[in-house]
């Protein structure tokens, strides 16, 4: 039986990429990539090709939206404000970008809809929820009715969040049982060479790789001793 194809959005970090081996197992892969004027745009395009590289895929998308650069108000793309050091302990960082997420799914849909894929994956999390609105579960579900209205009536798109419930160092130990390759990721929010060590993110790895007691393969600039293995 042919197997259907599934659009992935692929930031290029932890997540997407365990994603993308969930995703493998039952569809063919198509990637999504979008720069959006990120710090780390260049770093996060790399991985993105190196993992699609890496799980062979031959249908890739990338898309550059310059709008954030113009909406500004978020450090992520800002370089005017700064980068928070630490993990956050913000109800909303200054890294959230102001409904990233629901645009990033229109676009996958539409592609989705003009390859005739059946699926959308993201690889959001409720643990992510906490500080960013449109990863929260509820905001899903709710784009899933959106989809079914705002497309053809013979188009049938869903959208799946497998790692959704699931910790972070969870994730870490799932993806090492999958094989997949940690090593091509980024998560730093700061750097496109060396890894900061320092960001909310990079913090974010480095607890989830110790809380599983597996060894991080990137390199950091600093190296946070309580936060390793």
């Amino acid at each position: 039986m042919k197997r259907k194809f599934a659009v992935v959005l692929v930031s290029g970090g932890m997540d997407s990429a365990v994603t993308c081996r969930i995703a493998q197992k039952t569809y063919n892969l198509a990637f999504l990539h979008i720069n959006y004027g990120q710090r780390t745009e260049i770093k996060e395009l790399q991985s993105f090709h190196s993992l699609a590289d890496f799980y062979k895929v031959k249908e890739r998308l990338v898309v550059d939206f310059t709008h954030f650069e113009k909406i500004g108000g978020t450090s992520l793309i800002d370089r005017r404000i700064d980068i928070p050091e630490g993990l956050s302990d913000k109800e909303t960082p200054s890294t959230y970008v102001p409904f990233r997420n629901a645009q990033f799914l229109s676009v996958a849909v539409s592609w989705a809809e003009i390859i005739g894929a059946s699926v959308v994956f993201s690889g959001v999390t409720e643990e992510d929820a906490a500080g960013y609105p449109d990863c929260r579960r509820e905001f899903f579900e709710i784009f899933s009715k959106l989809v079914k209205i705002g497309t053809k009536k013979d188009t049938k798109i869903d959208i799946l969040t497998p790692l959704m419930s699931m910790m972070k160092k969870d994730i870490t130990l799932l993806g090492t049982k999958l094989g997949v390759p940690f090593e091509l990721t980024w998560s730093c929010y700061r750097n496109n060479d060396v890894a900061c060590g320092r960001c909310d993110s990079c913090l974010r790895r480095l607890r989830a790789f110790k809380k599983a007691g597996i060894g991080d393969k990137i390199e950091y600039e600093l190296q946070t001793q309580d936060l390793r293995p």
